[in-house]
């Protein structure tokens, strides 16, 4: 079987969140499987596309409206990533430093219709001229909602309208609206079906993948029946969707992710060490920041974003900061411009009890996981969440909302076999409580030992979820 993805991130080439860590590993796993995988995503402007050779297997011209793009699509030589990766260079699109937006200004970029419509439009010409097709098309995200709608709908592509999709959300939040006018650019279809291209009297990328793939999928069980009750405005279009969707948990690449042989990492580590590993990994950590390596140490690492609940953060740390207890806070992200304000006067309010790096540094990231106690999650959104999970693989126990994947990975520790700290309410007390117990569970040391060994123990690997998706990719062809 051949499955091609198609997505706007991948690990480590570009990468803004978690769907980046997904398409760079489950293809790993699937050719593990003996499932044929592959990766196609848009050619930027940044430093690893500079930095890499590619090759063109296929060049052309072809209309989005009423003009012309030029297009080629390149490979990757050498496949160094363990499984082949195709990049769609189009001219004046892609060629810029950031992936959604100027990083200079924060803003989106004014042409993201043409953008991301020229980017799908040049997949499936791409497909349609093929010898030899793939068997199956897997499509990440409202930025490739597109493809379904077009594969079944324009006449351009009745060739190949028999290929089953997949369409697999990983955040509901975002569904890729613009105008209506904008669906004339596309190649051309039947009219009387523009309605599923149609949301609200918008152009909606999201919505019009989901009425005509195969199947849709997100990230985990629970956020699977959460978007039939917040997913922005598509609350009925999931429930009415219900039975060609399914949640599959996300997994992690444990090979990337090893405190036995990260070399991001100051001190090696395995479940038996435990507790010497990540006390000599918290010392590195405290050091760079004039941090005391004895006390408990809390870390954020993520977006600073409002569905990744943030905003709670400043006031939640503060109230202990300010109190007697003695404990260390680490903020690592980009986002929000009013929270980079905030953790920086922090920064110089609470010097040796607080640091916020704002910024994206992968190898912090995987050094914060080592030499952390706790990880904190307050999610408002989380469809899967993953930091809880690279956390665990690295002995760090994670504080989460019960919400989406954190709900499905994480089991709190006055449950039968729980390993984690949950909280229900999007709220300071019950996120305050959440902290408290974290702290108070701190002072049993030894209770601490067995609960890093314990989910340390616990397998996120891929390898169970890529089964998961063969045995659907299965179903789907047969059909």
């Amino acid at each position: 079987m051949e499955v091609i993805h198609f997505s706007t991130e991948c690990y480590p080439v570009a990468k803004v969140g978690g769907l980046a860590d997904v398409v760079g590993a489950l293809p790993k796993y699937l050719l593990k499987q003996d499932v044929s995988a592959a990766v196609v995503m848009p050619k930027y402007g940044n430093k690893w596309i500079r930095n890499h050779a590619f090759e063109t297997v296929f060049e052309d011209t072809t209309p989005l409206g009423d003009w012309k793009f030029e297009f080629r699509i390149q490979r990757q030589k050498g496949d160094i990533l363990g499984f082949p990766l195709f990049v769609v260079d189009i001219p004046k699109r892609f060629d810029r430093p950031g992936i959604y937006a100027d990083p200079h200004t924060g803003s989106g970029y004014a042409d993201d219709f043409e953008r991301f419509a020229s980017f799908q439009i040049a997949i499936l010409d791409w497909i349609n001229q093929m010898q030899h097709k793939p068997d199956l098309l897997h499509c990440h995200d409202h930025h490739t909602g597109l493809i379904p709608f077009m594969l079944t709908q324009s006449y351009r592509y009745r060739d190949i309208k028999h290929l089953p999709t997949v369409l697999t959300v990983h955040n509901g939040e975002y569904h890729g609206i613009f105008d209506r006018k904008n669906v004339y650019q596309l190649p051309e279809f039947d009219m009387q079906h523009i309605g599923l291209a149609d949301w609200d009297g918008k152009l909606n990328c999201l919505a019009a993948g989901l009425k005509t793939c195969w199947q849709i999928t997100t990230v985990s069980e629970s956020y699977m029946d959460e978007l039939a009750h917040n997913s922005n405005g598509l609350e009925w279009l999931f429930r009415n969707e219900k039975q060609k969707s399914r949640g599959i948990i996300n997994g992690i690449d444990t090979t990337v992710w090893d405190p036995q042989t990260d070399p991001m990492i100051a001190h090696h580590f395995s479940k038996e060490d435990v507790t010497s590993g990540k006390q000599k990994n918290k010392e590195v950590l405290c050091e760079q920041f004039s941090l005391d390596p004895n006390r408990p140490t809390i870390s954020y690492i993520g977006r600073l974003a409002y569905e990744k609940g943030a905003d709670l953060l400043p006031d939640l740390f503060r109230e202990y900061l300010e109190d007697s207890q003695s404990v260390n806070f680490i903020v690592l992200g980009t986002g929000s411009r009013e929270l980079h304000r905030e953790f920086s006067n922090m920064n110089e309010r609470f010097v040796g009890y607080f640091d916020a790096t704002l910024d994206f540094n992968e190898p912090l990231a995987h050094q914060i996981y080592a030499g952390s106690d706790f990880m904190i999650m307050p999610s408002r959104v989380e469809p899967c969440g993953l930091n809880q999970m690279y956390s665990m693989r690295y002995g760090t126990i994670p504080i989460v909302r019960n919400i989406g994947g954190l709900k499905d990975t994480v089991i709190d520790i006055g449950e039968p076999n729980g390993y984690g700290l949950t909280f229900y309410d999007f709220l300071h007390d019950a996120a305050s409580e959440a902290l408290q117990r974290a702290l108070d569970f701190y002072q049993d040391q030894k209770e601490i030992k067995n609960t890093r060994r314990r989910i340390m123990s616990l397998d996120f690997s891929w390898k169970a979820s890529a089964k998961e998706y063969i045995k659907m990719y299965n179903k789907l062809t047969e059909k």
